[in-house]
């Protein structure tokens, strides 16, 4: 399955020509945290919409995830490593500060020597990255593109914190991206955005310049995600809304035309506000947040895989892909669906 990019300043289009997935095989149950803390499975579920989430083993590392999440696509795009041209790799928990986590899956890969590097938009990431890969693959110095949104979340939540780590999970999706010999179907526009003014809701305080690490660090417990989970929301579903409302009325497209809404799997109030104020109905979500939780950059293309490998996806289908993340960062894509 495939999905055509197309821009109209260009005289070629590029095209996602397969979806790959990795889902690590521990699954944390919400009956599983109330262990850990004061919290249950109806409460969870009342407020987020999430039944359970993946959780990566010690050992497994987001390099790790995405290489095979990659390793899929690659597969199903019948291409090996060779063929890739570029690689880009959306994540907020990289193996390590640097180098980045897509010269790791660059080699875990044996890819060639190509330009390997990551983007840091948190949930929005994989987004940020689809339109750069396809802006350079527009050029005409790239063939054939990967882009990896992979995320190990549980490595930086405080299993103390019922408010964040009930959120979140870990995996890994990624898209090959090819340019096509013509104009067909694909990305009809993207609008993306940030407002640092608003970094601090959702953060992760210590690790870098501004808080190096230190035993002070450590106790305090700064090395941790921290979340102001009102303002979040909030910001969340205006944000959220107002570039998706914008997108459809910059390319005059109503609504009731979207066939589905791929939002990131933040949580179920979230998405149930935007269908209502996009007056698109929940029905054409496609969600899999209930079995995934929020994998930030990774969640869009997890989705995607999801629905694809459900049969959810038929050509000519008008898809708004969203997103919101830390940063605060945004993101909304129309992508119209082609299968070949």
């Amino acid at each position: 399955m495939s999905a055509l990019i197309h821009s109209s300043s260009h005289d070629c289009s590029v095209f996602i020509r397969s979806i790959g997935v990795y889902k690590p095989h521990k699954k944390l149950t919400n009956n599983d945290l109330k262990k850990l803390v004061d919290t249950s499975d109806e409460w969870i579920v009342s407020r987020t919409g999430i039944k359970e989430r993946r959780v990566a083993d010690r050992a497994e590392l987001t390099s790790h995830m995405g290489t095979k999440a990659a390793l899929q696509a690659l597969e199903r795009a019948k291409l090996s490593p060779k063929d890739i041209d570029l690689l880009i790799v959306a994540t907020l928990t990289p193996d390590m500060p640097f180098p980045a986590t897509a010269c790791f899956i660059q080699h875990q890969l044996g890819l060639r020597t190509i330009p390997a590097f990551d983007i840091q938009a948190a949930c929005s990431g994989f987004l940020y990255g689809i339109e750069v890969a396809s802006k350079m693959l527009l050029s005409g110095d790239y063939q054939n593109a990967l882009v990896i949104g992979a995320e190990k979340i549980s490595s930086i939540l405080d299993w103390e914190d019922r408010s964040t780590c009930i959120l979140f999970g870990d995996g890994a999706g990624a898209a090959v991206l090819s340019k096509a010999p013509q104009k067909n179907q694909g990305i009809i526009g993207s609008i993306l955005g940030a407002d640092g003014a608003y970094a601090e809701i959702l953060h992760l305080p210590a690790g870098g310049t501004a808080c190096p690490p230190s035993i002070e660090s450590l106790n305090k417990r700064l090395h941790f995600l921290k979340m102001n989970g009102k303002e979040v929301f909030k910001k969340a579903v205006n944000c959220t809304y107002q570039v998706s409302a914008e997108l459809l009325e910059k390319y005059n497209i109503h609504p009731s035309q979207v066939t589905h809404v791929v939002p990131h799997q933040a949580n179920i109030r979230i998405i149930e506000v935007i269908s209502k104020r996009l007056q698109i109905p929940m029905n054409r979500f496609l969600t899999n947040l209930e079995s995934m939780g929020n994998t930030s950059a990774a969640s869009i293309p997890i989705a995607l895989a999801d629905a694809l490998e459900e049969g959810k996806l038929k050509n000519g289908d008008l898809l708004l892909l969203i997103a919101f993340g830390a940063g605060l960062t945004w993101a909304a894509t129309l992508l119209k669906w082609h299968s070949i």
